[in-house]
């Protein structure tokens, strides 16, 4: 569908929609739902909430309002369960600055929640998973292994702290991320590290700016705990799913293990923010992060390839 107002639409895989209705300000869309992750309901809202926030900060937009997406098994949970995500999704959309004006529910099997958002942004600031350029500095806003820790959690095998660890980093809007990288100046590629994993976002950074990323696993944040579990094959399958995908376009050094590979490939909720930085500015945008509190880490950089790809090393 052409349409010259429509700037970012789904060809590109990027985070959200974006449509200008103006020189000087573009609106930006997306909407994201899922089955609970935790088991705490109002957890759940605050996770799938913060999750569905996300891509408006990855586009360098400012979230506006959302719409609650509701499914619920009627009659089967009660409607204190249901009235406890609710009120999860309202807290982060509260903390966000987006108030939620709405939404729709049906009668599900399985409960489902998220939000469809709605944010403004200046045209000629919109932040792409693509345009990154050779010598680029690759950041990462918050560490590895939601997926595994959540698998462990629904087979029963998670320690306390890990599941508390793990819920508040889901929890933990991109917010203050978002907005640090958007006025810095100095990003040239953003997006958030989700369902595809760090390689499998990363790909897509790699395509859209046709360079290749060189990542140094060990420089790569991982929640504690999580290693011992990948090597228990404790993994989802969404993760196994994106290294099967991923593998042809990664070169992987040799001194990269069969568990680091799965870490890197672990799909992720409401991960963190994969940023490509201008190498002059790499060190003040860091500390920026820091210093608000962002578990910021610098993981690689971006190089120049004959076709895009990642490098492991």
């Amino acid at each position: 569908m052409e349409d010259e107002r429509a700037l970012v639409g789904h060809e590109t895989y990027d985070d959200a929609a974006v449509y200008a209705f103006s020189p000087e300000e573009a609106i930006v869309e997306t909407v994201d739902f899922f089955t609970p992750v935790v088991d705490d309901p109002y957890w759940f809202g605050r996770i799938a909430a913060a999750n569905a926030l996300s891509d408006i900060w990855a586009m360098g937009a400012r979230p506006l309002f959302a719409l609650n997406l509701v499914g619920f098994p009627v009659g089967k949970l009660p409607l204190d369960t249901l009235s406890e995500i609710l009120r999860g999704g309202a807290d982060a959309a509260a903390e966000a600055g987006a108030p939620i004006l709405g939404g729709h529910s049906i009668d599900d099997p399985e409960p489902k929640y998220g939000l469809a958002v709605t944010g403004v942004v200046d045209p000629r600031k919109i932040l792409r998973n693509g345009g990154a350029g050779p010598g680029d500095q690759l950041l990462l806003t918050k560490p590895l292994g939601s997926g595994i820790a959540t698998t462990a959690i629904k087979r029963g095998i998670a320690t306390p702290d890990l599941v508390e660890r793990v819920t508040g980093l889901m929890a933990r809007l991109n917010r203050t991320a978002g907005e640090i990288l958007a006025a810095s100046g100095a990003v040239r590629a953003l997006t958030d590290v989700t369902g595809f994993g760090l390689l499998g976002h990363g790909l897509e950074m790699a395509r859209g700016s046709k360079a290749a990323l060189r990542i140094e696993a060990a420089r790569v944040p991982v929640i504690d705990g999580i290693r011992a579990l990948a090597e228990q094959d404790v993994l989802p399958g969404g993760s196994r799913a994106n290294l099967d995908w991923v593998r042809p376009h990664v070169r992987f050094g040799a001194a990269v293990d069969p568990v680091q590979q799965r870490i890197l490939a672990d799909a992720q909720t409401n991960g963190g923010l994969l940023a490509a930085v201008a190498p002059e500015r790499l060190e003040a945008v860091l500390g920026l992060l820091r210093a608000a509190g962002v578990e910021a880490a610098h993981i690689g950089e971006v190089v120049a390839a004959p076709e895009p790809r990642l490098e492991v090393a």
